[in-house]
């Protein structure tokens, strides 16, 4: 399951129920004490099974009632209700008018232990005698059967599912209402049941945390791990568990049968029983540096560094494990005490994170360095409002501009010429190219060193990206665009490309030979790139979407290429993440030699010294 939105209402600066769109990458970007913090600490909340406290309730409110909800797309296809039949979230009726999966959490603050309660917010029949079928027994159910006149012949009585359905059908048509069902008795609670297993893991990194033995700041990423471990066992444990009742059960068998030699009116059963549920939450590990110098006395910058490289080293696992579990990374301020340097490897680190279909990542920023490095259209504005509540929505230009401000996030006045493309992703290619060609070739421009050129993607931009289009572009400063060939004829940038051509200020455009940027890598660097995984093509071929198949195909999904050609959006998903490993992992892999052969007429790299000779 994906997380697609988080909904508090009531929560601390959140009065009124506020709906938080939730991406692949999301970072949440406002002043201090605007509620950024609030929307990972709620979700820490939900996720992790916590307790609001009474002074969490939103003191602009007279509301009592605490809420914290998700919700939640990429959904099972069934759920198991009855051991001898299946159903589903859409069957049942317990999606949202979007689609979703929305969990609602609510606590009463009033009271001096606030109790939890969960509900699911569905599109459900409100007709008399299908509206409340999910809390009804196998006995109400049959009741309400033969209320119905339903022919039983035709229906599995002792299912409740079949029921149900039958039911139903017998109330059409349907009206359905956005309702709130409560998920605490019978089915119901078997729905509840049935899905937490499922939710992704949610891991919280604050940046704010004491310099003692077992730092938290260090223990996270280890606690986490464990936990990931443990959940991966859970069949494994779930054996142990079994095994040590059965013992139990034994010695309790042979106890009561010595004992009914004495005396066999004493006891007829005994029955052991796990007073808890066993907790294998038992394992504490610390870690030392060089001379066994324990990791939390060093400098806070260190243990924030250690912090950072494990998420360097967790996205490069998840790229190569197949089926890893659905995993939420929150991460406060991660750029607190680090290098502008280390905070670009933080923020790339994070990307790659974010590509993995089984993982998200949610930030909080307040700082230019950081902020200006991440995609505009991953940045929610948080703002405090007039009246002290909290107040979130996606970024239009005009928030962008304010943000910029607010942030300081200015654009390079050293920049000679700008060189557009179609997206971050071209950035990427031309960046590792120009990288990988500048040692062996002088006279090309190097991407990812020579502040006198920027990068401007025409759509998904960063913020850094996003001010240079905004405010560098109105200073007549030599343009060079790139576009995609793609399969078009004519090519469909042809028209702005001509238009750049005839400018007389030293702008040119290009429209590639090859379909796309990707069709001059080497199939070498994409077998290498990709764990393995080769394809031939052509120059007109759509290396993307054959990536994406090959990658499918490999990972033993029980859907067929053809189910996901009839997904609109997974087919989409699943190309776009093909398009950016292949723009990170593949260029990584090639070489001059390899470019030689895959840019054999020197295409691209004659771009670059064309580049390189207008910089002064």
């Amino acid at each position: 399951m994906k997380l697609s939105a988080v909904i508090l209402e009531n929560f601390r600066g959140y009065s009124q129920r506020t709906r938080i769109e939730i991406d692949d990458l999301t970072a949440f970007i406002g002043k201090n004490d605007a509620g950024k913090s609030t929307i990972l600490e709620a979700l820490d909340i939900f996720f992790n099974d916590g307790k609001p406290e009474r002074g969490d309730a939103c003191v602009h409110s007279t509301d009592t009632m605490i809420r914290i909800g998700c919700a939640f797309a990429s959904l099972p296809t069934e759920i198991v209700l009855d051991a001898a039949a299946h159903t589903s979230l859409a069957a049942e009726h317990l999606l949202n008018e979007k689609g979703e999966l929305e969990i609602i959490k609510e606590w009463d603050s009033s009271a001096k232990t606030p109790k939890e309660s969960v509900f699911a917010i569905a599109m459900h029949p409100t007709n008399a005698d299908a509206t409340d079928l999910l809390t009804l027994k196998n006995s109400d159910l049959k009741a309400r059967v033969k209320k119905l006149g339903i022919d039983e012949s035709t229906v599995s009585l002792a299912i409740n599912g079949s029921m149900r359905q039958a039911i139903r059908e017998a109330c059409h048509p349907l009206t359905l209402e956005r309702k709130s069902l409560p998920l605490d008795k019978e089915d119901a609670k078997k729905v509840w049941e049935q899905l937490r297993p499922q939710l992704p893991m949610y891991a919280l990194f604050r940046s704010d945390r004491p310099s003692q033995d077992g730092d938290e700041e260090v223990q996270s990423p280890l606690k986490f791990a464990i936990t990931q471990a443990l959940k991966e066992l859970a069949d494994d444990l779930k054996k142990i568990e079994d095994a040590v009742r059965l013992r139990a059960e034994d010695v309790a068998k042979r106890t009561l049968a010595k004992l009914n030699e004495m005396d066999g009116r004493l006891a007829s059963e005994l029955k052991p029983f796990f007073k808890a549920d066993p907790k294998w939450d038992v394992f504490k590990f610390g870690l030392v540096g060089d001379n066994d110098i324990p990791i939390n006395k060093r400098g806070s910058g260190v243990r924030r560094l250690i912090l950072l490289n494990f998420f360097r080293a967790e996205a490069e696992r998840r790229r190569t494990e197949k089926g890893a579990l659905s995993v939420i990374y929150a991460i406060e301020e991660p750029e607190t005490s680090q290098h502008p340097d280390n905070q670009r490897l933080l923020v790339q680190a994070l990307k790659e994170l974010a590509i993995d279909e089984n993982t998200q990542v949610l930030v909080t920023s307040h700082t230019p360095g950081l902020a200006g490095l991440l995609p505009s259209d991953s940045l929610r504005c948080v703002r405090k409002q007039a009246d002290g509540t909290a107040a979130v929505s996606h970024c239009s230009d005009d928030d962008l501009v304010v943000i910029a401000n607010e942030l300081g996030v200015l654009p390079d006045r050293r920049v000679q010429v700008l060189v557009f493309v179609e997206g971050t992703n071209d950035i990427e290619f031309l960046e590792g190219i120009s990288a990988m060609l500048k040692p062996s070739m002088a006279d090309v421009v190097d991407f990812t060193s020579d502040s006198r050129v920027a990068l401007v993607p025409l759509g998904g931009a960063s913020l850094k990206q996003w001010v240079a289009k905004h405010y560098l572009k109105n200073l007549g400063l030599p343009e060079v665009h790139i576009y995609d060939r793609d399969d078009a004829n004519p090519p469909k940038y042809q028209p702005e490309c001509d238009a750049v051509n005839a400018r007389t200020n030293g702008s040119w455009a290009v429209i590639t030979t090859k379909r796309e940027l990707e069709n001059y890598l080497h199939a070498d660097a994409i077998s290498e790139g990709m764990n393995g995984i080769g394809i031939t093509f052509t120059d007109t071929c759509d290396v993307p979407l054959i990536v994406a198949k090959a990658v499918h195909e490999a990972s033993g999904s029980p859907r067929t290429w053809a189910d996901i050609l009839g997904d609109h959006k997974e087919l989409a998903d699943k190309v776009s993440r093909a398009k950016k490993r292949l723009n990170r992992d593949a260029v990584a892999k090639m070489t001059a030699a390899r470019f030689s052969q895959s840019d054999a007429a020197g295409e691209v790299s004659g771009w670059l010294k064309q580049i390189h000779a207008m910089l002064v």
